[in-house]
């Protein structure tokens, strides 16, 4: 397993086959279903479509899960706080996480992510607040990691990026 960061990131909260019927292979999957009964199961499931797709798989917030499904990495939310994930047993994980302002930006570096997705950076429903892509800018700028923008990009702004 090497160290390479997908093109392409999907978030999912549980499994569909949908998902997997795309034939780029440079996609990371990001299971992050905290509060499901069949939360490992599921796991399962989609860890095994993306090793026969040839897709990267990451566990949110569950170093045990990750490692004992064999993933690509974790991802830290941007709620997680507290972990420091400087000691995993394999040095050969990638480490995600998100963030939406500039104290957790400095949180997820702290948390050794190597990843860092910041959002959103356009207006959406779910958020009134939002970056804009002069602030994204600042906030990533003259940082030696690597930031992906997300949430409200559509159609009609991804233009702007």
């Amino acid at each position: 397993m090497h160290k390479t960061i997908p093109n392409t990131f999907i978030f999912l909260d549980r499994y569909n086959n949908k998902i997997f019927e795309n034939n780029n292979t440079n996609i990371g999957i990001v299971y992050r279903n905290y509060k499901a009964v069949s939360r490992i199961r599921e796991a399962i499931e989609i860890a095994k479509a993306c090793k026969k797709n040839n897709y990267k798989f990451f566990v949110s917030n569950d170093v045990k899960l990750a490692l004992k499904l064999n993933a690509n990495g974790i991802y830290i939310p941007s709620f997680n706080k507290k972990k420091n994930f400087n000691n995993l047993p394999k040095k050969n994980i990638l480490i995600l996480g998100s963030a939406h302002n500039q104290k957790e930006i400095q949180q997820k570096i702290d948390q050794k992510c190597e990843v860092i997705f910041v959002s959103p950076l356009f207006y959406n429903k779910k958020s009134k607040k939002y970056l804009g892509i002069n602030r994204f800018n600042y906030l990533t700028q003259k940082r030696k990691i690597k930031f992906i923008a997300l949430g409200g990009i559509n159609e009609k702004n991804i233009k702007k990026l």
